[in-house]
């Protein structure tokens, strides 16, 4: 089973954070996914920096970051200095998985 483009950015993300948490949820009965805030994916923490991740594929990325300009929450995120970030996942030609990240702090 191929993995998901969430599991890819918490494994490059564990790379340089120690603290790495999905906060997404899967809500059985509407069969929905539902993002912290309706907005991010992934938590990640260290030292004086927290980062909040949206993932997506590169494709989609553009939508993603309109939702997010768009949101209440993301006002209150850069008040806070919190570090938010979108990254657009792209199968290249030899296979592998590459990734553009963009900072919307």
């Amino acid at each position: 089973m191929a993995e998901s483009l969430t599991n890819r950015s918490v494994r490059l993300l564990r790379k340089e954070y120690p603290l790495v948490q999905t906060v997404e949820y899967y809500n059985a009965f509407t069969r929905r996914r539902h993002d912290l805030f309706g907005i991010i994916d992934i938590l990640a923490v260290r030292d004086e920096d927290i980062l909040m991740v949206q993932t997506t594929s590169k494709s989609n990325m553009s939508s993603r970051i309109k939702k997010i300009e768009d949101s209440d929450a993301i006002a209150v995120l850069r008040d806070a200095n919190i570090l938010v970030h979108v990254h657009g996942w792209w199968k290249k030609s030899n296979g592998r998985y590459d990734v553009k990240i963009v900072d919307i702090s």
